[in-house]
């Protein structure tokens, strides 16, 4: 009986070594992404002209958030541009917001998009009834619960120009509304600066591409050389999609830090959160079932599964040196994603140092969030986005690639 507990525990220890490993190259991951991304406004303006900047702005439902956007807009010091506003469907007060604006503004342009044909994510469907009433040579996506600094276009214009970009990205201040949010996002966000790093996005020699749907501008003809939205009209992370496609396609594209000058709501509530999460598994289910549930049984033991053996191996007596040494891993390894949590909380989403403290707890939401994803990624009704259901089963997702 003693040798396979101490089986057991050793075989523990050793995948809690590995799960170390991983955190350390995470944690390292993390701060070169902060030291060595470059900024928005940190650059030589080399830029001598200013391009018509054409906004285009989908809204649904965004009677909370959206005057507060076009506020941001209208006050931009970069005048060559206009904004276009795209109702999709909503069933507040938006259209009404966005028509007020456009008799008080001449360059707020509003759009009320027909039905959503079949096939079409909503916000896709929006954004190509925008671009129709383009005029500009750079076109601007933005997401209408996003606040801009004023000199933000200008700093995006040249900054494109500058360094002979056909597309640029922002990453935003990610903005938390919610208790839930507040300690789910610390943990989910950690991944983003490893494969999905923005130092790997610039890089040319890697296959990594994606937009922040908060912030990106890019050339008219590279966006129409891409497909436009229409390229990638079934995909429910549309920015991500969109964003592979210019990196594949060749195209020169950068992304920048943006979060001291845009800010971005990235859930509203417990529903919105739970289903952003169930967004990021459903395309890797759709690829490949069995590599899904492989990633996430990798999550669950890098994010969460630490803590709970930690707390049964330090609170059970215990003889063995097996089990001294699988405590003492666990207490490491729950150590290490303690320090993840606590860098990206404080650094990356400007968030209070007690919420990386619920690490444990947001862990746990992730972990049940995307087990949610895997058994609801074929039904008819997989995921809920902007009020509206879809169901993912007969489209196969590339917004996130195994």
């Amino acid at each position: 009986m003693e040798l396979i507990l101490d089986i057991f525990n050793y075989s523990l220890t050793a995948i809690l070594i590995g799960i170390c490993g991983a955190w350390i190259f995470l944690i390292k991951s993390m701060v070169d992404s902060f030291r060595l991304t470059p900024y928005l406004d940190k650059f030589e303006n080399m830029s001598k002209s200013n391009p018509k900047v054409s906004i285009i702005l989908p809204a649904r439902n965004e009677e909370r958030f959206i005057s507060k956007c076009l506020d941001s807009l209208i006050d931009q010091d970069y005048k060559n541009h206009e904004i276009i506003v795209i109702d999709d469907s909503s069933e507040d007060n938006t259209q009404k917001i966005i028509f007020q604006y456009a008799e008080k503004h001449s360059n707020v342009i509003p759009v009320v998009a027909r039905p959503k044909p079949e096939g079409w994510m909503g916000k896709n469907w929006a954004c190509m009834e925008g671009y129709k009433k383009a005029t500009g040579d750079l076109l601007l996506f933005t997401d209408a619960d996003t606040k801009h600094s004023k000199n933000v276009i200008s700093l995006a214009v040249g900054h494109l120009i500058s360094f002979n970009l056909d597309a640029l990205s922002a990453i935003p201040k990610m903005i938390t509304l919610d208790f839930w949010t507040k300690i789910t996002l610390p943990m989910i966000s950690t991944f983003l600066h490893s494969r999905f790093s923005a130092l790997n996005v610039n890089n040319p020699a890697k296959k990594t591409g994606y937009f922040f749907g908060s912030f990106f501008i890019l050339k008219k003809e590279t966006y129409e050389n891409v497909g436009m939205h229409e390229g990638v009209k079934h995909e429910i992370i549309e920015d991500g999609a969109l964003g592979k496609k210019v990196k594949e396609a060749g195209h020169k594209m950068k992304m920048v830090r943006g979060d001291h000058l845009i800010d971005a709501v990235w859930a509203r509530d417990k529903s919105t959160l739970w289903n952003a999460l169930k967004r990021l598994m459903i395309p890797l289910y759709l690829q490949s079932g069995k590599i899904a549930i492989g990633i996430f049984f990798a999550v669950t033991f890098l994010l969460f599964v630490p803590f709970p053996i930690f707390a049964v191996s330090a609170f059970m007596p215990v003889q063995e040196s097996s089990a001294k040494i699988l405590c003492i891993s666990a207490a490491v390894a729950s150590l290490l994603i303690y320090t993840g949590a606590i860098i990206e909380a404080k650094i990356g989403l400007h968030l209070r140092l007690v919420h990386a403290l619920f690490a444990p707890l947001g862990s746990l939401v992730v972990v049940l969030g995307f087990l949610s994803g895997l058994l609801q990624a074929k039904r008819s009704e997989s995921v809920m986005w902007g009020g509206r259901s879809y169901s993912m089963k007969d489209h196969t997702q590339s917004s996130i690639s195994i």
